[in-house]
């Protein structure tokens, strides 16, 4: 004779219903539940039948995976109401220019750079790069008071850099010694919202990347 043991059918039913996609195959699953436990009542062994608290343990098991995989259907239609949400909430930033962390497109007209010194410098330096290589382009002294800087993208040759993406940084000096080298902000146009998992990023035109929450300032476009 056949033995089914209790064990073997709640962690098949179990495997099932976690599998499931909806409730439709919930149900199903629930149907080869109940014919498997009817396989186990007829072929237990009659002078050792199973207990009719395994019945229940196995019952109560496969109700609990049922409602775990509802509660994770409801919570990821939740998760996709909130991302269109969101999505609709900052689609009106496309087009707009956000301050942000991120590189700056130059095609001639000078860039504002807002520069974060660390505290208790006594001087610091702006280090203009070119995004695409990472070659360092330029490095000029700024004051340590956070002043913003416009940066004209003028050569120490007196020449004008050639257009592109160029990111900004700050390195903060005290007594000669570098204390501290942090990204500077700058003010870059909005081209895309996306919606993922960890929230909203804002994609800017060159390509940098920051989530919305980082955005400290927002304005119109600049003519």
């Amino acid at each position: 004779m056949v033995s089914v043991t209790p064990t073997t059918a709640t962690a098949t039913a179990a495997t099932a219903s976690a599998s499931s996609g909806g409730g439709t195959a919930i149900s199903s699953d629930f149907e080869t539940f109940l014919k498997m436990l009817t396989v186990q009542m007829q072929n237990q062994d009659p002078m050792n039948p199973i207990e009719s608290s395994d019945y229940a343990v196995q019952l109560a098991t496969f109700s609990g995976v049922e409602q775990q995989v509802r509660t994770n259907d409801l919570l990821q239609a939740l998760g996709d109401n909130l991302g269109a949400a969101g999505l609709a909430q900052y689609g009106g930033w496309v087009g707009m220019e956000a301050r942000a962390a991120v590189p700056g497109m130059f095609d001639g007209t000078p860039i504002t750079v807002l520069p974060n010194p660390a505290t208790g410098a006594d001087s610091a330096q702006l280090v203009v790069r070119a995004t695409a290589t990472g070659q360092e382009v330029q490095r000029l002294a700024i004051g340590t008071d956070g002043t913003p800087v416009s940066w004209a993208g003028i050569g120490a040759d007196g020449t004008t850099l050639a257009p592109g993406s160029y990111s900004f940084s700050v390195e903060s000096y005290t007594d000669g010694a570098r204390i501290g080298e942090s990204t500077a902000e700058v003010y870059a146009p909005i081209t895309e919202v996306r919606s993922a998992a960890s929230g909203i990023t804002l994609v800017f035109e060159g390509g940098g990347e920051a989530a919305a929450s980082v955005v400290s300032a927002l304005r119109q476009a600049q003519g």
